[in-house]
């Protein structure tokens, strides 16, 4: 099962979508904000990438964010952080055949669902 989790009203998680409807692959979505995130999804999803990656320094969430809170987002600091601000996590984020793919690019799909 492929799905994709992010926020509706987002215009990469959008685009993504269009994607994945247009190349007929089904998939589940799972929006952050509506159907939430817990400790265990953010836990799994953590152990497929770094916090590094998982973070998305770009938004204006992230840049809201104290500097100390900024130094500390490893480990259990950033699961309280981000459960408390689901919109620090890059989005999309596809999980397909139990791998996380981070962001959205058109060849990057086409290559994780070997689409020509």
């Amino acid at each position: 099962m492929t799905i994709i989790y992010g926020i509706h009203n987002c215009d990469t998680v959008k685009k993504a979508r269009v994607w994945l409807d247009q190349a007929n692959i089904p998939y589940q979505f799972h929006d952050l904000r509506k159907d939430g995130l817990d400790e265990a999804l953010l836990v799994s999803l953590a152990q497929r990438s770094t916090w590094e990656q998982l973070i998305n320094k770009r938004s204006t969430t992230y840049r809201s964010l104290s500097d100390d809170v900024k130094l500390n987002l490893t480990g259990e600091t950033a699961i309280k952080v981000v459960l408390e601000q689901p919109t620090l996590l890059k989005r999309p984020l596809l999980v397909n055949n139990d791998e996380l793919h981070l962001g959205f690019k058109p060849a990057q799909y086409q290559q994780v669902f070997n689409h020509e």
